[in-house]
């Protein structure tokens, strides 16, 4: 089967959800449908998915941003079925090509501790390690 990368359209928050589920990116303090909610009201066209040529079934997915400084990558999940195929390297790909249209020049990320094998295929994109510590404050819940 073959897949494509286009823009996320708004009956596809199910299947985006279904998706991240399996990928284990959800998190019980964030409500993901809230998260599309809010990626639609910011940036909508750096929200992206893969699909299936044939179905349009939901393969992988990508959220990026662009705060005038540097670029963002979100959400980046491919489907079990479709891991080893090239979908999240399409999907950076294409995120990253829509972020230098915007002059965006740099595009960073957040990879969870212990997540070896996540980090292996972002260095394989060229991306570069660097020890930063985050600190972050929830706005507004979602519980």
């Amino acid at each position: 089967m073959s897949w494509h990368v286009r823009s996320f359209r708004r009956d596809d928050i199910e299947a985006v959800v279904a998706l991240w589920t399996e990928a284990g990116l959800t998190r019980p303090w964030n409500d993901p449908r809230l998260d599309i909610e809010r990626k639609l009201g910011v940036q909508p066209e750096l929200f992206l998915v893969a699909t299936e040529t044939e179905t349009d079934a939901i393969v992988g997915s990508v959220m990026a941003g662009y705060d005038g400084h540097r670029g963002w990558l979100y959400y980046l999940a491919a489907a079990e079925s479709h891991r080893g195929r090239g979908v999240a390297r399409a999907l950076v790909r294409e995120a990253e090509k829509r972020l230098l249209a915007m002059g965006c020049p740099k595009v960073q990320l957040m990879v969870r501790e212990g997540n070896e094998g996540v980090l292996g295929f972002y260095d394989g994109l060229g991306y570069e390690r660097f020890s930063v510590r985050n600190t972050g404050k929830r706005l507004i819940a979602d519980a």
